[in-house]
């Protein structure tokens, strides 16, 4: 198993569950309910791509090459540019930061279609 996605993965389903803690108990009452769902949204999709994640780490460990691993860059990144880029909206209110999101989700898009590709191969 390829130890640097499994670490990723770790790493962002723990953040992904503390997160989603925080939202539900800690910001509850402090966020507009808009804002609470986009935080929500960022931890949703966090947790989906930690799993994403894990997959890769699989796969690397049947040998299954290069397009893998970019897929699990690809997802990495778009943890860090779609979801970060929701909490930091929900917590600051910093509407720019919205610009960013759309990147991650299509980093999101293209880790899936390597992985697509990796399937059809």
């Amino acid at each position: 198993m390829d130890k640097t996605f499994l670490l990723i993965a770790g790493v962002a389903g723990f953040i992904g569950v503390g997160f989603g803690a925080f939202g539900a108990h800690g910001l509850r009452g402090r966020l507009t309910p808009e804002m609470l769902a986009v935080f929500e949204t960022g931890v949703r999709y966090q947790m989906y791509h930690a799993f994403a994640i894990l997959a890769v780490a699989l796969a690397l460990a049947r040998g299954d090459g290069s397009l893998v691993r970019i897929a699990g860059w690809l997802f990495t990144a778009g943890i860090v540019l779609f979801s970060g880029s929701l909490y930091l909206l929900a917590l600051t209110g910093v509407t720019i930061l919205g610009a960013i999101t759309p990147l991650g989700g299509l980093a999101f898009l293209a880790g899936w279609g390597c992985l697509i590709v990796v399937a059809l191969r």
